[in-house]
């Protein structure tokens, strides 16, 4: 009769149980890697196979055995920082999509909200579509592909059987708050100052005119201004975009 060891199984499972467990919670956290429309057993799976064949690049890891008092900490630590890469990767949608909103808003087009079920919240027709041209630009860019980067690196960055809070205090991730507001506010900004200038020919004009309606003249030309500033500012919506995920591969690398 064949029998293992518990050293055995623990040299075997080891090297993939603590992989698969980052990037499975990095997979569950993710835009795009998190959606409904990914099954939860295609992710596992895949996560799996992310982790097996990443094997042959990761550093050395200590072989920690499933009854060890440690093994619980590290399992913490490999979902936290797994997730802490998810949400990294989420505040480079939500820049877009603030900056959306900010757009939507100058617009006027705040008040055509709807329920988005993939996030369960409410949001903007605009910071929708920004949201979805900031997935189309996480697929063709190879964003998947620099978020597995960011999580090979992460082994080195953050070894596995470190205290999760030191490594989650390295991270700084509270510096990201400050790139949401200012990466959204530079996207939105050339489409801004035009609704603005806008705005004050509108103001002058009622001025000049007090006869014309002006709120009735406002609001169509100020959305085909809105709709033409998206049209011409959208194609360099990849710089931004590019800048932050390389933000957040740095903060992992």
């Amino acid at each position: 009769m064949v029998t293992f060891t518990e050293a055995q199984l623990v040299a075997w499972v080891s090297p993939i149980l603590w992989p698969f467990l980052r990037v499975l919670a990095v997979f569950t956290s993710a835009p795009v890697f998190s959606s409904r429309a990914f099954p939860v057993r295609a992710r596992i799976a895949l996560a799996f196979l992310v982790a097996y064949a990443s094997q042959s690049t990761l550093p050395a890891a200590p072989l920690i055995g499933f009854n060890d008092p440690g093994a619980l900490g590290v399992v913490v630590q490999q979902v936290g920082i797994g997730l802490a890469i998810g949400f990294a990767v989420r505040v480079v949608f939500a820049a877009v999509e603030l900056a959306g909103e900010v757009v939507g808003f100058q617009m006027g087009l705040n008040f055509a909200a709807f329920f988005d079920p993939s996030l369960n919240s409410q949001s903007s027709a605009v910071a929708r579509f920004f949201g979805q041209m900031a997935s189309l630009l996480f697929v063709v860019m190879n964003g998947h592909l620099m978020v597995l980067m960011a999580v090979n690196k992460s082994f080195e960055a953050f070894p596995i059987d470190q205290n999760f809070l030191e490594a989650l205090g390295k991270m700084k991730l509270y510096q990201l708050g400050s790139d949401l507001f200012a990466s959204a506010l530079w996207i939105a900004l050339p489409m801004v100052g035009m609704l603005m200038f806008i705005n004050l020919a509108l103001g002058v004009i009622s001025r000049v005119a007090p006869q014309m309606n002006i709120f009735a003249l406002g609001f169509p030309i100020t959305l085909v201004v809105g709709l033409i500033g998206i049209a011409y500012t959208l194609p360099m919506l990849d710089q931004p975009f590019l800048a932050l995920m390389g933000r957040v591969i740095d903060i992992f690398g």
